[in-house]
């Protein structure tokens, strides 16, 4: 039972030893560890309000990436309406354009054709002239190959032009 309890001198002994154990520490490892803890303690609030700082930045920085890319998209949406906008101005051009030229090389092409189709039909008018002549030639020959035939011919010509 010695070892529950411990006589005075052990008691004191203990105490005298942790007291100079605590005042060695107390002098010596105390304040280095107090100091160290408040370094610490500084560092993590530093830390903090860094982070706090750049929580705050990369806010301002979404918020700015929204805004350009909202710009962007509207720039972008204007882009493309000003590329349909034109694309649709050069097709109507174009086709108004070749409607002009359809219509000249149309009109062109119904003056040549009224021109080739007059020169045929004088070209026939000709051949037909030349043809009417030669027959009417041959058969006047024919019929007037004589003196009498000749003068009756003549009179019925004198009759007919006198009835016009």
């Amino acid at each position: 039972m010695k070892l529950l309890t411990p006589e005075f001198g052990l008691i004191l002994w203990t105490l005298l030893a942790f007291l100079i154990v605590f005042f060695i520490l107390g002098k010596l490892a105390f304040p280095a560890i107090i100091k160290g803890l408040r370094d610490r303690e500084k560092s993590i609030a530093g830390s903090l309000e860094m982070a706090e700082k750049v929580r705050a930045e990369m806010a301002q920085m979404k918020s700015e990436n929204e805004a350009l890319l909202a710009k962007a998209n509207e720039e972008r949406g204007q882009l493309l309406k000003d590329a349909r906008e034109t694309r649709d101005r050069i097709i109507n051009e174009a086709r108004e354009q070749a409607k002009v030229e359809a219509g000249k090389i149309i009109a062109e092409a119904q003056a040549s054709i009224n021109a080739q189709k007059m020169a045929a039909i004088t070209e026939v008018k000709n051949q037909v002239g030349k043809l009417v002549i030669e027959v009417s030639e041959k058969v006047l020959r024919r019929e007037l190959a004589g003196k009498e035939g000749q003068e009756a011919h003549i009179k019925s010509l004198v009759d007919e032009v006198k009835m016009n």
